[in-house]
């Protein structure tokens, strides 16, 4: 399989693109390099990589490579609320127009399988899981772009969309501005947090987890095709707190402190059902444990604050 992989060089891409030649699949990674990273750099000796700098909303050059693909997965994006509100306009031309266009540039025969986001259920119902036939309730720009682009890809009938929890774990472009990262970069270097809303909850999912999303839809795409998934630790739907105190296992010195004012700039609180891409055998490989363990391990190399979208 020959597969177009957009953003390639990004947190999640960095990783699958590895995985995917592993696997013994032809890649043709776009990315236009935006943040300085060189995270695809010991993949260059594969004979099966190719590496394209360029912008996903050059028409021109997504007109020359789509039809080279088998597969295509669009990982470019303005990844989170802040960024997105911070630069709606980009936002907009990178999350939703792009993906729009290679949508009406790919064929039928083409498969596409595409990030979304459970961002998109917003405020859910305490104690109810979201499942994929939970309306969406998106409270971002973000998730409102990731929402209306999944509608016209469904619809085309030749995309699956992963609605992807809130990702953690290693990476070779690394973003220490997702949740868990987060916060377990603060237990190891301030040895302190501060929580406003401690009891809003959500679900998270390791990074090679989401990679084995894609690889486990592109194999078993006669069952998956034109549906969409929630892609997460079914056993991590947890709050801030509870996190905190599983990263305070690991790290007994971690003080959390809650905040008795104030609120999150970050008011998504919902828990997600996973059993439905469950049952088409997909199972997730990294616990939370595990991921704590390796985020620890990794910030004895990682000191630097650059290491985020925003």
């Amino acid at each position: 399989m020959k597969a177009l992989v957009t953003g390639a060089a990004g947190y999640i891409g960095s990783v699958m693109v590895p995985i995917l030649l592993q696997e013994g699949h032809e890649v043709i990674a776009i990315d236009n390099f935006m943040f300085g990273q060189s995270s695809l750099l010991d993949c260059c000796h594969h004979e099966k990589l190719t590496i394209i700098r360029g912008d996903v909303r050059d028409e021109s050059l997504i007109k020359k490579w789509v039809p080279k693909a088998d597969a295509i997965i669009p990982l470019a994006c303005l990844v989170g609320a802040p960024v997105c509100q911070k630069f709606p306009i980009e936002a907009r031309s990178i999350n939703y127009e792009a993906v729009k266009m290679l949508l009406r540039l790919s064929s039928k025969e083409q498969k596409i399988v595409f990030p979304t986001t459970n961002s998109g259920y917003g405020i859910g119902q305490s104690g109810i899981f979201c499942t994929e036939d939970t309306p969406l309730n998106p409270i971002s720009l973000y998730g409102t772009l990731k929402a209306d682009i999944e509608k016209e890809l469904l619809a085309s009938g030749h995309a699956t969309t992963l609605r992807l929890a809130t990702a953690f774990g290693i990476s070779p472009r690394m973003r220490l501005d997702l949740l868990v990262n987060d916060f377990t970069y603060r237990a190891v270097t301030d040895r302190f947090v501060i929580l406003f809303e401690a009891d809003f909850k959500r679900n998270y999912v390791h990074v090679r987890d989401i990679s084995r999303a894609f690889l486990h839809t592109l194999s078993n795409w006669e069952i998956m095709k034109g549906q969409t998934y929630n892609v997460g630790l079914s056993d991590a739907n947890l709050s801030k707190m509870e996190l905190c105190l599983e990263i305070k296992k690991q790290l007994p010195d971690f003080t959390i402190m809650e905040a008795p004012i104030g609120k999150d700039p970050d008011q998504r609180n919902y828990i997600v059902s996973n059993e439905k891409i469950e049952r088409t055998g997909y199972k997730t490989q990294v616990s939370l444990t595990a991921g704590l363990t390796e985020l620890i391990k990794g910030y004895q190399v990682v000191r630097r604050t650059q290491y985020s979208n925003l």
